[in-house]
């Protein structure tokens, strides 16, 4: 069995005295996993950072084995974020939050297109806002996406400022009245296209990491959310 392809690597893990296990997003085949000879290596160690891309040659004797990589690079993204720590931080959440979130071998190609897009942005104009858009999708792509459109209680889409802990579903001011204290904030701007201030930014985050936690982790065996993903949202607290 042999295929090639290009992947996100998502996380590296020793496998022996020299070799490592890689665990990749695929264009075409998924989330996959395999071995990479003399990945432990010296020579190999700048190629197989965590949020490169590289061109994939996977090889095993049936589909259901483990195979083994042959790995060469294509783009690599952690060394230009050295300098930004929220950005490194970042990058090491949607790596782990794909590991966590993704089944192996199940073909995810909108959400592979979306990953690379949002760790080719990342330090640039805007990423945090394009972060937590990439969070919304996941749920979405995962099955457990949020109903923003309008509200649950008046079906009015205006005036949408909170969002219900269980459904998921936008609530208005109105539509919430003496509950209000229970929901969920919905952060101005989320919707659209205009800045989103810091604060916004973490009530957005709080309000994806409550359906990351309360829905999509139950579904994997009540798996506790990477911890990358905390110590970004730690460091956009403390800024």
């Amino acid at each position: 069995m042999e295929w090639r392809d290009e992947g996100v690597l998502l996380g590296v893990r020793r496998h022996g005295e020299s070799a490592v296990i890689i665990d990749v997003l695929t264009r075409s085949q998924g989330r996959c996993a395999g071995v990479v000879r003399g990945g432990g290596g010296r020579r190999m160690a700048p190629v197989l950072q965590p949020g490169a891309t590289l061109d994939l040659v996977w090889r095993a004797r049936l589909e259901t084995h483990l195979g083994a990589f042959t790995v060469e690079p294509l783009r690599q993204r952690a060394g230009a974020l050295m300098d930004d720590r929220l950005a490194l931080l970042a990058l090491g959440s949607v790596c782990a939050l794909l590991r966590f979130a993704l089944p192996e071998r199940q073909l995810q190609p909108e959400l592979y297109a979306r990953s690379s897009a949002l760790l080719d942005q990342l330090g640039g104009d805007g990423w945090l806002r394009a972060y937590l858009h990439w969070e919304l999708d996941l749920l979405v792509q995962t099955g457990y996406g949020l109903d923003l459109r309008r509200c649950a209680v008046t079906g009015t889409t205006e005036d949408l400022a909170f969002v219900s802990p269980r459904t998921g579903r936008a609530v208005s001011r109105v539509g919430a009245g003496d509950w209000a204290a229970r929901l969920l904030i919905l952060p101005t701007g989320l919707e659209g296209d205009g800045p989103m201030d810091r604060a916004a930014l973490l009530a957005g985050l709080r309000l994806t990491g409550h359906f990351l936690a309360s829905r999509l982790a139950p579904a994997l065996g009540d798996k506790p959310l990477p911890e990358a993903r905390a110590r970004l949202v730690g460091a956009l607290e403390r800024l």
